[in-house]
């Protein structure tokens, strides 16, 4: 049967009841926050006034960033240069102007190329008397040489007739020091330049019917040497050794190649003797122009020993 009475709690029941009652002691002063002033409304402006930031220092910069200030290093080093007159200043650069010169000629010099001077006929029509030229140092290695290359090569077999010590001059250590970095061509003497005409293993013999060299049987149309004059026959007939080559002139006549010392290791010079290969004429100026090395004339010629 229902209950139609209040219902009372039971007997023994100790969990607490949920009310809605305000909780006695809620305005706890650790508990409530103060409370912020709402800003009053201004009509037409929407967004609170821009906080005013706090004024710098009488002393401190006004301009520029923050790290930039008077004891900063960027300061000093202008403060420094204000101190300098323009002529030193001009002077300083191109003495930096200078040694990277010298620096890159000097790596130019040591691993790609090197300035020569030519004191003689030996070469003509290529080169000519006092033409300065630039030789590739990476020929014979790491670049393969070729037959027809004018190669220059250092005097170690005795073909070159001792010079005098010229007297030293009040500039000579100047002339030699440039010489060295390789902003003056090398005019020492103890060089020669001249074509290569047989490599290693090649058979060379002079002369045909016609006067020409033949290379492994086939005979050369020698386009290079003077048209000037007949080139006079000396004959020979070699073999070159390995390590090795032939060079002659183009100049035939008046050229003490390697014909004119065969008595000495055969006439052939050393491939370690060969500072590398005459790529251009750098003066004077209406004589400028890369050097050819006419693989025309020896595309017909086969590889030795075939």
């Amino acid at each position: 049967m229902p209950e139609t009475g209040p219902r009372t709690p039971d007997q023994g029941n100790d969990e607490p009841r949920v009310t809605s009652s305000p909780i006695p002691g809620a305005d706890h002063p650790t508990t409530r926050l103060p409370a912020v002033p709402r800003p009053e409304h201004t009509p037409g402006r929407e967004h609170a006034p821009d906080p005013v930031l706090p004024a710098r220092a009488a002393d401190a910069a006004q301009t520029g960033p923050s790290h930039a200030g008077p004891s900063s290093g960027r300061a000093r080093r202008a403060k420094a240069r204000e101190g300098r007159s323009p002529a030193f200043l001009w002077l300083k650069e191109v003495a930096t102007v200078v040694v990277i010169a010298v620096v890159l000629s000097f790596l130019i010099k040591t691993f790609l190329f090197r300035a020569f001077y030519i004191p003689s006929e030996s070469m003509m029509n290529t080169l000519d008397v006092n033409d300065r030229i630039f030789v590739n140092l990476l020929v014979p290695e790491p670049m393969a040489m070729e037959r027809g290359d004018v190669v220059v090569f250092r005097d170690t077999k005795g073909w070159l007739v001792p010079t005098a010590q010229k007297p030293a001059g009040p500039f000579t250590g100047v002339q030699d020091a440039l010489t060295f970095v390789g902003l003056l061509p090398d005019n020492s003497e103890q060089h020669l330049v001249k074509r290569v005409i047989g490599l290693p293993g090649d058979h060379v013999v002079c002369c045909d019917g016609s006067g020409r060299i033949s290379v492994n049987g086939a005979p050369l149309d020698e386009k290079y040497i003077n048209s000037a004059e007949v080139p006079q026959v000396r004959d020979f007939d070699v073999v070159v050794p390995a390590g090795k080559v032939w060079v002659m002139g183009d100049n035939r006549n008046h050229s003490a190649d390697s014909r004119a010392h065969m008595e000495s290791n055969g006439g052939f010079i050393d491939v370690a003797d060969i500072e590398g290969k005459a790529a251009v004429i750098a003066w004077p100026l209406n004589r400028i122009t890369a050097l050819d090395n006419y693989p025309d004339v020896f595309r017909s010629v086969p590889a030795a020993g075939k």
